[in-house]
């Protein structure tokens, strides 16, 4: 009665539409921060999966040329296609000793390390009608002869600045292509990290560590923004203690491998940087990550 004498029996039932209103939006915004959690989630996880398939293209492609050959892996006859090889250990020397044998006449041989299937005319010319195979491979170290007997391209772990040169026999340093003398290899990923110091194809040093990282918002948690801002927040700290592991190395000669997408992130003077698919704990991972690196693909076009 006083209530309705004071006119607040009306303000009392909007108040009560509004707080039911202000339930329902709520209810409304929570099932939004939910879908949005839910997008955000699976967009990492693609994203993730994403960069690992990257990683492996190399390999792939590889495998898939292999693939469409017949007979033995080092059976190179058969259909006109470029035949693709990995080399490795002894078989990576033999190949290496054989280019460094190949003698012809006074400029009978062409040798270019060519960075980008953007052939210049000089490549272009020597290799004729085989020159879209050189672009395919590419960056490689490309060589021919003058009278088209040799044709090859290998990747190149170590690569030099770009040449082009026409001289007596095959131009190129072993180092380009297998370990030699002292240097490091650094693994980083946004969750691993793992460092050995080689003399040669001999580890004489290792240091590692890994990182759990937070991979899925908690519904009812703290904010999606939160949880992003969280999560990249462990991963630049964990970049953190891998830059200073990286500076107290003990070699001049670095070789920094991993995560395609966390590898521009480090600020470090590399002789190389490529990305591996290289996973699982530290030491094991650094192993395959070195394996990988220095694997040396030939192909014959």
């Amino acid at each position: 009665m006083l209530d309705r004498l004071l006119g607040r029996a009306g303000l009392k039932d909007r108040i009560g539409e509004l707080e039911e209103e202000l339930r329902h939006c709520e209810r409304q915004l929570e099932a939004e921060q939910e879908r949005r959690a839910d997008a955000t989630s699976a967009k990492q996880a693609a994203e993730e999966r994403t960069n690992r398939l990257e990683d492996r293209i190399a390999d792939l492609e590889g495998t898939v040329e292999r693939l469409r050959e017949e007979g033995h892996e080092g059976d190179r006859a058969g259909s006109g296609a470029s035949a693709v090889e990995a080399l490795v250990g002894e078989r990576r020397g033999a190949v290496l000793d054989r280019l460094a044998s190949f003698e012809t006449g006074p400029e009978g041989t062409f040798t270019a390390y060519v960075p980008d299937d953007d052939l210049s005319e000089t490549v272009r010319s020597a290799f004729g009608d085989r020159a879209s195979a050189v672009a395919g491979a590419a960056p490689c170290l490309a060589i021919t002869d003058d009278a088209g007997l040799v044709s090859a391209c290998l990747s190149v772990p170590d690569s030099p600045e770009p040449f082009e040169t026409w001289a007596d026999g095959v131009r190129f340093e072993r180092s380009w292509f297998e370990p030699t003398g002292s240097y490091t290899v650094a693994l980083v990923r946004s969750d691993l990290f793992a460092m050995g110091e080689y003399d040669g194809r001999e580890r004489v040093a290792f240091h590692g560590f890994d990182r759990e990282l937070t991979r899925n918002h908690s519904k009812g948690g703290f904010s999606q923004a939160r949880f992003e801002r969280l999560r990249d927040e462990q991963i630049e700290d964990h970049l953190d203690r891998c830059r200073a592991a990286i500076d107290e190395r003990d070699t001049d000669r670095l070789y920094l491998v991993g995560e395609r997408t966390v590898l521009d992130d480090i600020d470090a003077e590399a002789n190389a940087v490529a990305a591996v698919d290289a996973t699982g704990d530290p030491e094991p991972a650094l192993d395959d990550a070195v394996h990988e690196f220095w694997t040396v693909r030939l192909r014959t076009p």
